[in-house]
């Protein structure tokens, strides 16, 4: 007992490991992305600075789009003493949330395995593969170290998930309790989908198993949905009570019901668009995973006709967690990758399961592996063609991308990283390992700590160095409280840097007339310093596109810089006014009081 206690704790540590290199290491380093991300930061901060932990604000407006623990973990961390030292960008603050979440559900689906693997020659090494499984999914390592709320629903339904499981797998009489906390967190993180994901895996998982009834009793559904309703409700109503109906149709009518029932901002794909998520979010290793829901599946049938117990049966559970988020998330008519995110821990499980199943390398094993070994190449062929496709990137925002790719030596690196993968993996095909799936993880590892950084780094450089830059400026020359637009290209992380209120317009013709009137009309407040509206002039930043509109350059106005593709320009209000007139009579209208939702 002892001996399998150590190795418990070795298994817990290694995983540990893996983890904080994977998700915490160089976290703050980089800027913000735009533009989701400034939103969710600057609305936890907001909270911190200003002291209203009940309402999300951002830009002087209202963020109804999610429920606050997102904010209120963000502005716990902007709390903290010193943070404009050690957390420079403000970075830091924003993506541990994410990052904490996705490590500590690692954890949990690293033990749950260990502890509940039948295979005794797999105890050690299974775990890990199933957490490096989770870790190294293409999905998990990009929004677990973004500044949004997906991966800690991810992290706070999947652990609630696990140790439902863990209580039904139990035959210790313990009361359930903390997987129902966090399935109020999850509520508290994106609201209502996160009950109905928990539901329905149960509820299938309960169709599976001959003694769901005494199976339900172990998890106390009637404590526990009191619990997660006393921990989850109280923000609802009390929000509710001081907001009314612009938070009910905003948050339950437009980022729920809507989303579900209606396309929103153009996110509609085909029914079989998760079926393509799935591969990508499992590369290189789907081979695996789709072998691995292919036993789960036997198990499953082996069980409705012989019974098992309920310990045995880990992945007849994850396949009923993957297929719940499949279904549920198929049907919604708006669909994102990041809605995948809930079912990436059950994925690693399943491909845990195929590891443990090749006990002894065969026929199977081979056929899969060299379907891995096909997709190491494609990979490594697609980098050697690089000089063909990178052509192709057209991003106005970076138009240097492809020359800087290049010159960086990073597509270089990832050239040779995936050739030598793919040369090793051959090599441990013919030695004929079987633990040759864990190899491959610990060096796409090794590889995503060798790649990710410098494209990190060169992202922010090309994409987020000019808007902080330009913000600094902005606090430097801003004078009298002017106020601040921004014209075409619509980045709330100016907002998020120069903490000042910004109206955000296209560079049309009825954006001109837009800007004119909102000075007048939508005179916002900011919790720490408001513009003065009466001040006869304003900053603009416009982009190197909008400038070539000529109703914007028509207007006299003083440049005081300029980084990247952001122009900084003085205007005086009577000049913007005189031109808004000039179009008005022309026939162009405003359109700004027609927008049903405000982003930011």
């Amino acid at each position: 007992m002892l001996f399998k206690s150590k190795k418990r704790s070795v298994t817990f540590l290694i995983v540990f490991v893996f983890g904080i290199s994977i998700f915490i290491l160089g976290l703050g380093s980089t800027g913000l992305v735009d533009e989701t991300p400034p939103l969710f930061a600057t609305a936890g901060r907001a909270m911190s600075e200003s002291g209203d932990w009940l309402t999300p604000k951002v830009n002087g407006i209202f963020r109804f789009d999610k429920p606050p623990l997102i904010y209120w973990i963000m502005g716990f961390f902007y709390s903290l003493p010193k943070n404009e030292i050690w957390d420079s960008f403000g970075t830091l603050s924003a993506r541990l949330p994410s990052a904490l979440a996705s490590l500590f559900l690692m954890l949990m689906i690293g033990d749950t395995i260990f502890c509940w693997s039948q295979k005794e020659d797999r105890k050690f090494l299974a775990p890990i593969v199933g957490s490096l499984g989770f870790a190294l999914s293409p999905l998990v390592i990009i929004w677990s170290r973004t500044a949004v709320s997906d991966a800690l629903l991810c992290g706070t339904l999947g652990i609630s998930l696990l140790l439902f499981w863990r209580r039904m797998a139990s035959d210790k009489n313990e009361k359930c309790i903390s997987a129902w906390i966090f399935l109020g967190f999850a509520i508290l993180t994106k609201g209502p989908v996160a009950l109905v994901l928990a539901i329905f895996t149960i509820t299938l998982f309960f169709f599976t198993q001959k003694d769901w009834k005494n199976l339900s009793s172990k998890i106390n559904p009637k404590l526990g949905f009191l619990l997660t309703f006393l921990i989850s409700f109280p923000w609802y109503l009390l929000e509710f009570l001081k907001e009314g109906k612009p938070f009910w149709d905003s948050f339950f009518g437009y980022h729920n019901f809507q989303r579900y029932t209606s396309v929103v901002n153009s996110h509609s794909e085909p029914i079989w668009f998760f079926f393509y998520i799935m591969i990508l979010a499992s590369l290189p290793f789907t081979p695996f995973l789709f072998h691995g829901i292919f036993e789960a599946l036997k198990e499953l049938s082996k069980s409705l006709k012989e019974g098992c117990e309920t310990s045995e049966t880990l992945f007849i559970y994850s396949l009923c967690w993957f297929g719940a988020v499949f279904i549920f998330f198929s049907i919604s008519a708006t669909k994102l990758p990041s809605y995948w995110l809930p079912a990436t821990p059950a994925a690693a499980i399943l491909l845990s399961n195929s590891f443990i199943k090749f006990k002894n390398q065969n026929k199977t094993f081979s056929y899969l592996y060299t379907f891995n070994i096909l997709i190491l190449f494609g990979l490594s062929i697609a980098f050697f063609f690089s000089s063909f496709w990178l052509r192709l990137i057209n991003d106005p925002e970076m138009p240097n991308l492809a020359f800087d790719l290049i010159s960086s030596g990073i597509i270089l690196k990832a050239q040779l990283f995936f050739y030598s993968l793919t040369v090793f993996a051959l090599i441990l095909f013919f030695i004929r390992s079987k633990n040759t799936l864990l190899y491959l993880q610990i060096l796409i590892l090794i590889g995503q700590a060798l790649l990710m950084p410098p494209i990190r780094k060169l992202g922010d450089t090309s994409r987020q160095l000019p808007l902080r830059n330009i913000s600094k400026l902005i606090l430097n020359i801003r004078k009298g409280g002017e106020t601040l637009a921004m014209i075409g290209i619509r980045k709330p992380s100016l907002h998020y840097y120069s903490r000042q209120i910004v109206f955000y317009e296209p560079s049309s013709k009825a954006g001109l007339i837009n800007l004119s009137e909102r000075l007048n009309f939508d005179k916002r407040k900011n919790y720490l310093d408001s513009p003065n509206y009466e001040y006869k002039s304003l900053l603009v930043v416009i982009d190197d596109s909008s400038i070539l509109e000529e109703h914007w350059t028509k207007i006299e106005h003083q440049k005081l810089g300029k980084y990247g593709i952001y122009n900084l320009w003085r205007i005086k209000k009577s000049d913007l006014n005189k031109y808004s007139n000039e179009l008005f009579k022309k026939g162009y209208r405003s359109n700004w009081r027609n927008r049903i939702v405000e982003k930011f």
